[in-house]
């Protein structure tokens, strides 16, 4: 290009997000047949949806004034010392962790590893993390994490619900976690399950009930630790009636009590978030489940596992995938999709630092902090409830509680107001001797605050953890270092290159967006303090749910939901409340497109409702004549729909307000999936052209980063005559909330509010018109790649004038038929150029869906195009027969260095075709020459690691010949 930049383009934030400068935009625009950006917005959307009134939102700041705003937030906030407890600890993020995990790009940037062959590093701190928790828990088989450990409780009752063919309730702990119990009794109401709270022992409520499985928590909400022979005890006792037992633990205790496994639990539970994770206000974390034998295929969520490669190369992958929602729908196991993988990869890799030995001393020091401090309150004359304890004490002090919580919080230290006689105090491992020494001053008693008391926890661990190498070598700062680069490297995340999958909108995660969650006082602050100790959080959150509201164009949003998955559930039991008090109690007959998100189908269910499927016509858009068909057939059980706009199919369906219309007219609902926003926002509102509700992607289109899987937040936003159902929370008091609503769906009452500064600095520098820009150059970017490669791979859908929305899919069907060359074929070869993937065989078999996002420079999206067309030129030799259809460069790739290398090369092509197919100089430097990435094994064997399933560290012998 002749056309040089205009300084206007490098003065803004939203020309820094938005990847096509003025030039290389008129250039696109000119390629594809439209005059400006409003004519391709004129060309694609329909009339009767798309606005041009400008957003009202405040005017953008700039980098710095933004980063400055949010600094004062964070400053606003008084996180103190935590020692609330109730699942949330103080603990230290080793500072070579957090730089190099948390806050680097090659990490938080990835996607799930779903083309493992470029994900192995973290695939490796995955397994790392089972390993951790199959051997804290003393079962043998863990998933790679769940969202929280509220949720992860709600998927092991499931997980019973679903393996046991006797009992009807399930019995909870009377010391499980508030939280925990508002979770679990959300699901169970709308799964029709009953729960029923022990009161008081547990070993005579087991007796006397008929429970399908039993939930333990130990140590308890109050810091009770139940002895191993009382543990036993109830694990035979359920068991005798055919239950499961469920056991909620703490990782850090595990390292020093009786783990579940050895004393009768089937099912552990729990959060990983004091190993290294900061509070983050209550998340992101990463809860974990573990099993024993004969649950795995049940298991929820994501398991990585062993196998190997085309060379007999060690490697690894996501186990057992059959299991998941786009496979098997409402079937699915779970509706869960976006798990919390940074945060599992933060937790291993704190194991990995400290090792058996280091998790040990914490432990002890953690132990003996609280055991002294119980002492001393002894002494003084304080009564101590709980004889055995890990970490948290119960003091009674009666009608005195509130005055010693407020005398600690005056010192700094957030203690737990528990009731009018008794406060809680849980010692993290951050915890100071000041902190110690106010809390006894709070009391008042005395002592010594660096001593260690008596040991309190009973019965010890006897039996052996983390013997695996990888928790025994690496535990200086030089070693930890390497062993995270190394992991990084053999992974390709949005550093790297474009990863252009359709309907996962991997865009730009700008650093002045990262940095803040950071800031202290968004990172170290507790869920559950009081409100005057939130103020900054209480208004970047207000700010950020109204700005999302008139985005959408609906009357209230909720950030609660910690997940996509969450947020279709809180949406679905919005409109199921809304029957409900209307005393519609039969509306629960749930429309869903044939080509909708499988998470959609799996989110109906748990929501009560059971799934219609609504069929697609040949151009992929909603069946209006069938859907009429179903509206009248369901009519008075019709609860509502839920439909993805644009389509799935990545187009704008003309008859999205005659669905809306139907629906509505029949007494229905309907949902708009959110995960398409990024083609409305700014655009049009699905709050104005029909839709009651959404749940929106912020992962997606708010610039939150994947992280390799997750973590993620998906807000609902509601009409008004929603908003009474939107999720509270039992312990606090949710801002705007109307009641407690259909109950909380996470564990935190404001979910992953750790990450919300991201989203919150998106929007505030993009402004409205920045928004609106970034949508329109998302439009481009998708109709310019579907122009270039049209005549190389059919586009299957198109709508109006044959345009595509912000997502095009490619056709490779008949290029298989012809060839034999299969999408995994073109999928693994995109890796020799230089590129993740596109989406494969999602909605249709046997097709790419691309997606570039507006963050792409037209470079990196000719790149891709030209790497495309090169493919198709190597389809066409192998067609053509120059190449044989089991040896030629796309059946064999991806190529490793390892074969290049090789004594032998025996192929029909050359080793510099097989390694640099665009040329040794083509593209920008990420791409050339010795800055290629190299895929650090070769195409992996997913058959044999599902017939051979290891799920933890294997020793280093396991596949030595």
């Amino acid at each position: 290009m002749d056309t040089e930049p205009s300084a206007n383009d490098l003065e803004t934030f939203a020309s820094r997000h938005i990847g096509p400068q003025s030039h290389q935009r008129d250039a696109m625009l000119a390629a594809i047949g439209a005059t400006d950006l409003d004519d391709l917005v004129a060309q694609s959307l329909p009339a009767a949806i798309t606005e041009t009134a400008p957003l009202e939102l405040p005017p953008p700041l700039s980098e710095s004034e933004a980063m400055s705003r949010l600094r004062d937030l964070a400053a606003q906030n008084r996180p103190g010392r935590a020692m609330i407890g109730l699942g949330y600890h103080g603990t230290v993020t080793p500072a070579v962790i957090r730089r190099n995990v948390l806050e680097d790009p090659a990490w938080y940037t990835a996607y799930t590893p779903y083309q493992p062959e470029i994900s192995q590093g973290r695939l490796e701190a995955l397994l790392n993390f089972q390993t951790l928790v199959a051997d804290l828990t003393g079962l043998p088989i863990a998933g790679a994490s769940l969202l929280d450990e509220a949720t992860a409780v709600a998927e092991a009752m499931t997980l019973a619900r679903r393996t046991t063919k006797t009992g009807s309730v399930l019995l909870l702990d009377a010391d499980t976690l508030p939280q925990t119990i508002a979770v679990v009794s959300t699901r169970a109401e709308a799964l029709g399950l009953a729960v029923e709270v022990a009161e008081g022992d547990l070993l005579s409520a087991v007796r006397a009930s008929d429970p399908f499985a039993v939930v333990v928590q130990t140590p308890g909400a109050s810091g009770r630790l139940a002895g191993t022979d009382e543990l036993r005890a109830v694990a035979e006792a359920a068991h005798a009636k055919g239950a499961e037992v469920i056991a909620a633990c703490d990782l850090l205790a595990l390292t020093a009590v009786t783990p579940p496994g050895e004393w009768g639990a089937d099912i552990a539970v729990g959060s990983s978030q004091r190993l290294g994770v900061p509070l983050f206000y209550g998340g992101p974390h990463a809860g974990f489940i573990s099993v024993r034998t004969k649950l795995e295929r049940s298991l929820p969520g994501r398991l990585v596992g062993v196998s190997r490669d085309v060379d007999g190369t060690q490697a690894y992958r996501l186990a057992l995938q059959t299991r998941e929602q786009h496979i098997r729908r409402e079937k699915a196991t779970s509706n869960i999709c976006t798990a919390q993988v940074l945060l599992a990869v933060t937790a291993s890799m704190y194991a990995v630092y400290h090792g058996p030995r280091g998790l040990a001393a914490i432990a002890t020091a953690v132990h003996g902090a609280a055991s002294a401090l119980a002492d001393d309150l002894s002494a003084g004359g304080i009564e101590v409830v709980h004889e055995a304890f890990f970490d948290t004490v119960l003091a009674s002090v009666p009608g005195r509680a509130a005055e010693v919580v407020r005398a600690a919080r005056e010192s700094g230290v957030h203690l737990r107001l528990v009731d009018a006689d008794h406060v809680g105090i849980s010692v993290g491992q951050d915890a100071t001797v000041a902190d110690l020494t106010a809390v006894r001053a709070a009391f008042p008693v005395g002592g010594d605050p660096t001593s260690s008391g008596r040991s309190r926890l009973g019965e010890v661990r006897t039996s052996a953890y983390l013997t695996h190498p990888v928790f025994n070598t690496h535990h200086s700062e030089t070693s930890m270092l390497r062993y995270l680069r190394a992991l990084s490297d053999r992974d390709f995340a949005l550093d790297r290159g474009m990863i252009p999958l359709g309907s996962c909108t991997m865009k730009l995660n700008a650093t002045a967006e990262m940095e803040p969650i950071s800031y202290p006082g968004f990172a170290d602050l507790h869920p559950f303090v009081p409100a005057e100790a939130a103020t900054g959080y209480a208004t970047l959150i207000a700010e950020l749910e109204s700005w999302l509201a008139e985005l959408t164009g609906y009357a209230r949003v909720s950030i609660q939901p910690n997940a996509g998955s969450q947020g279709e559930l809180a949406g679905l039991l919005a409109i199921r409340g809304y029957h409900r008090d209307r005393g519609d109690e039969q509306r629960t007959v749930c429309l869903i497109p044939s080509s909708a998100h499988g998470t959609n189908a799996a989110s109906a269910v748990m929501a009560g409702m059971s799934v219609v499927v609504v069929k697609a016509t040949h151009d992929g858009s909603v069946d209006l004549d069938d859907l009429k068909v179903k509206v009248e057939t369901h009519h008075d059980r019709l609860a509502g729909i839920m439909v993805t706009y644009p389509s799935t199919h990545g187009v704008f369906e003309e008859g999205i307000t005659d669905l809306c219309a139907l629906v509505h007219d029949a007494g229905g609902q309907v949902y708009v999936d959110g995960a398409n926003l990024n083609a409305l926002v700014g655009l049009a509102r699905p709050g104005r052209f029909g839709a009651d509700v959404s749940h929106l992607n912020l992962h997606k289109t708010f610039c939150i980063p994947h992280g390799g899987g997750g973590p993620g937040v998906g807000p609902v936003a509601v009409g008004a005559h929603l908003a009474p159902y939107l999720p509270g929370h039992p312990l606090v008091e949710v801002q705007g909330a109307q009641g407690q609503g259909s109950g909380p769906v996470s564990a935190a009452p404001y979910g992953s509010a750790g990450i919300l500064p991201i989203s919150w600095a998106y929007i505030a520098m993009m402004g409205g018109e920045g928004l609106r820009s970034a949508t329109q150059h998302a439009l481009l970017a998708a109709n310019y790649v579907a122009t270039r490669l049209a005549e190389h791979y059919p586009v299957l859908y198109t709508g109006r004038n044959g345009r595509v929305a912000h997502e095009c899919i490619l056709d490779l069907r008949p290029l298989t038929r012809s060839s034999g060359i299969t999408v995994d074929d073109v999928a693994k070869r995109l890796i020799d150029y230089g590129f993740h993937a596109p989406t494969m065989s999602f909605p249709v078999a046997g097709t790419l869906m691309v997606e570039p996002t507006e963050s792409e420079n037209l470079e990196e999206l000719d790149r891709f195009c030209e790497a495309m067309i090169g493919i198709r030129g190597e389809i066409a030799r192998v067609k053509e027969g120059h190449w044989p259809a089991d040896d030629n460069p796309l059946v064999n790739s991806p190529h490793t260095q390892s074969r290049l290398v090789a004594d032998e090369w025996t192929h029909a092509y050359s080793r510099r075709l097989a390694a640099y197919p665009a040329g040794l100089h083509a593209g920008p430097i990420s791409a050339r020459g010795s800055d290629k990435y190299w895929p650090p094994v070769g195409r992996i064997d997913g058959a044999f690691g599902d017939r051979n399933l290891v799920c933890t560290c294997p020793p280093p012998e396991a596949f030595e010949d």
